[in-house]
């Protein structure tokens, strides 16, 4: 990420724009949280860093996720909880990221939490391990070029009758409330290529368990 990119990034996060991309859930309520979107710069591109929850969790199981959770009340922000968990659960120094600016708090009904999405670049990446290994099973590096390609991109569906946009990426599966952001960011940014919304994908069982919707 040029520092031209980075910054037009950071004026669209502070604009009405990005206000915009998460209309649709902004949350008027819930348990506040945070996660990180940390966009890793590597030489052959953008990647943004995942993390797949353990099967045996009791929420959330198995489920494809940016590092984040509750915000404690020794956090001041939500910067400071998402980078605190990041840290916690991946083992990123906050030194190592430059935070580029924040989404807007967005609901998620499955758990009653208001999350605040916290977007930062990393422009010296390393490879990651899972920390907490009792809630982290794997930590996943993605291309953005591999998530923006038409040919990984499906909306998934819910037997509850919900629906999504969603990502698949060899043998993960990304839907519900990481897809919805991922989806939005991509849009904000004006990185989105134009993909079949009509390619529908049922979720697999493997990333479903433990979660009634997005």
């Amino acid at each position: 990420m040029t520092p031209a990119e980075a910054n037009l990034l950071r004026t669209l996060l502070a604009g009405p724009e990005a206000s915009a991309k998460v209309a649709a859930r902004a949350a008027s309520g819930g348990r506040p949280a945070a996660v990180l979107i940390a966009l890793a710069e590597h030489s052959a591109g953008l990647h943004v860093v995942l993390v797949e929850k353990d099967a045996r969790l009791r929420s959330h199981a198995g489920q494809v996720a940016f590092p984040g959770g509750s915000l404690e009340p020794s956090d001041p922000s939500p910067v400071a909880g998402a980078l605190r968990e990041a840290h916690e659960e991946v083992g990123i120094e906050p030194g190592e990221v430059e935070v580029l600016g924040v989404l807007p708090p967005t609901y998620v009904r499955s758990s009653d939490f208001a999350v605040t999405a916290v977007v930062a670049r990393w422009p010296q990446p390393r490879p990651l391990a899972p920390v907490d290994t009792v809630e982290i099973a794997a930590v996943h590096s993605i291309a953005l070029d591999v998530l923006l390609d038409p040919a990984n991109r499906v909306t998934w569906t819910h037997p509850a009758g919900f629906d999504g946009p969603g990502f698949v990426v060899g043998e993960l599966f990304v839907w519900g409330f990481t897809a919805y952001l991922l989806d939005g960011l991509f849009d904000l940014a004006g990185w989105t290529v134009a993909w079949d919304q009509a390619r529908v994908a049922e979720i697999p069982e493997r990333f479903v368990r433990g979660r009634r919707r997005g």
